[in-house]
């Protein structure tokens, strides 16, 4: 029996739009009647997350910042920082090259120093709550930091997410999207995270299904008994998982789960 299914947002369940398709929230409602919990699984924030499922919000667990943390029922129930010496030292380094953006995440709110108007943009479509802050810096010495964002002005594929991940040793450095890059502690990811949930709620890995389309779904999608990539996915990662479902823009991931529920 189907106990738990996770699913990253960007890419994956919301089409190109970013427009939440509408059979979403009934289908989480039929699950849980069901005795089952549906988990976004998303390298967005919480305050974010909250947000976007607030119709669904005590039905839901949510995974967010990549794995950094997880929210269930009011209660963050694991967490996953980096230290704050490490982040220190990515910012000096992501500093350094051109074009690229960073954010500070935590776990109630984001911070950010510049004032590029095409980041900015981006930056109020994905964080729910930001802080522009002189230093960075001082900021991941006076919080409890889960990750880096970077916004990327150019393709990370081949801008930031190419330079960044020899420079920066000793930490995950992973492409999260078109335009994204995240930086945190080795060992966190979604998978982590999925893993401290199921534990959490008596989930085995064959009651567990996850759908992704990115190189940081790759843990998760590993950690779970039933393993989707949508058709529009990361080449490798549907190498690795083999099991293909239609695109995000044709709601792969609603018809998927209607099977899945019944």
């Amino acid at each position: 029996m189907l106990k738990l299914i996770a699913s990253d947002l960007d890419g994956t369940l919301l089409p190109p739009t970013k427009i939440m398709p509408e059979e979403t929230f009934p289908l989480i409602k039929k699950f849980t009647a069901a005795g089952g919990v549906f988990a976004p699984a998303s390298g967005r924030q919480l305050p974010n997350l909250k947000k976007l499922f607030a119709p669904v919000l005590d039905d839901v667990a949510i995974i967010a910042e990549n794995g950094g943390l997880v929210y269930y029922k009011g209660d963050v129930i694991f967490s996953d920082p980096t230290p704050e010496a490490d982040i220190v030292r990515a910012l000096e380094i992501i500093r350094g090259v051109d074009r690229l953006y960073p954010v500070l995440s935590c776990a109630d709110c984001a911070y950010y120093e510049d004032d590029c108007p095409r980041f900015i943009r981006t930056l109020n479509r994905s964080y729910s709550a930001t802080e522009k802050v002189e230093s960075l810096r001082t900021a991941a010495m006076n919080n409890t930091a889960l990750k880096i964002s970077v916004w990327d002005s150019l393709p990370a594929a081949e801008h930031g997410g190419v330079i960044l991940p020899p420079l920066i040793k000793g930490l995950r450095t992973l492409i999260s999207g078109y335009d994204w890059v995240d930086v945190c502690r080795e060992g966190a990811n979604k998978g982590k995270a999925l893993c401290a949930l199921m534990n959490f709620l008596g989930v085995e890995k064959g009651e567990c299904a996850a759908f992704g389309d990115h190189m940081n779904d790759y843990e998760m999608l590993a950690a779970a008994g039933r393993a989707y990539v949508t058709a529009n996915g990361f080449p490798a990662l549907k190498e690795r998982i083999g099991e293909i479902i239609a695109s995000n823009a044709d709601f792969g991931v609603i018809e998927k789960m209607k099977q899945l529920i019944g």
